[in-house]
């Protein structure tokens, strides 16, 4: 089973309660759960620290998630509890901060790393926020094993990708027509959440608005 797992916290030191900012009339982390369920999986799970879950629940049972908490600041550890407690073999990474995930790419990564048996997968060249990280939950076990690095287990996968003696990695060039290194999807700043509001508003009622090609073509015409 693929379970889809959102990372999602409250206090941005760049842009404080960045989560519960407007986003079309909702909060931010609502439009990033809304994108996410646009992936087939199996179970979709908001995975943050045990102090903010009052906050989120409302907000993940209108979208269909189910809400699990864990460490604030071991990021790593709370996504093994997580896979643990519900005995997820595989998923999908994705994190809070952004609202413009290319739901295409993210369903063709996963398909292509269970076929190969990928102990993790992600897209080179997609736009900063566009992309998920698909991830065996096997591989991401050996890793809290064997790191105890600060980094690691704040950003929860950089074990994995840093070590590919250890692990079996898929991180292929996206096809062209969703290339975009140079656009800056995800929401970190002031600056980044001014962007996405123009942007929002430009993919409000596009058909294929969680696709990256309709993402991409929109950023260009009306954020550039």
């Amino acid at each position: 089973m693929t379970a889809v797992v959102l990372q999602a916290r409250l206090d941005s030191s760049r842009l404080p309660g960045k989560a519960f900012l407007p986003l079309g009339g909702r909060p931010m982390i609502l439009r990033v759960m809304e994108a996410l369920k646009k992936i087939p999986a199996g179970l979709y799970i908001l995975a943050c620290p045990e102090d903010t879950s009052a906050a989120f629940e409302p907000l993940a049972g209108e979208a269909g998630f189910t809400v699990f908490t864990g460490p604030k600041e071991d990021v790593l550890a709370r996504y093994c509890l997580c896979l643990r407690k519900f005995n997820i073999k595989h998923f999908i990474r994705a994190t809070g901060d952004n609202p413009f995930v290319f739901t295409d790419a993210a369903v063709q990564i996963n398909k292509e790393a269970l076929g190969l048996e990928a102990d993790y997968a992600c897209y080179q060249g997609l736009p900063l926020g566009a992309g998920v990280e698909s991830v065996s939950a096997q591989a991401l076990f050996r890793a809290e094993e064997q790191t105890a690095d600060q980094y690691d287990c704040e950003h929860v996968c950089p074990y994995l990708y840093a070590h590919p003696e250890k692990f079996l990695l898929h991180r292929p060039l996206v096809s062209k027509y969703l290339q975009g290194p140079q656009i800056r999807l995800t929401v970190d700043t002031q600056e980044d959440y001014e962007r996405a509001q123009v942007l929002y508003k430009a993919l409000d009622g596009f058909e294929n608005r969680y696709q990256g090609e309709t993402i991409i073509s929109a950023y260009k015409k009306n954020v550039q």
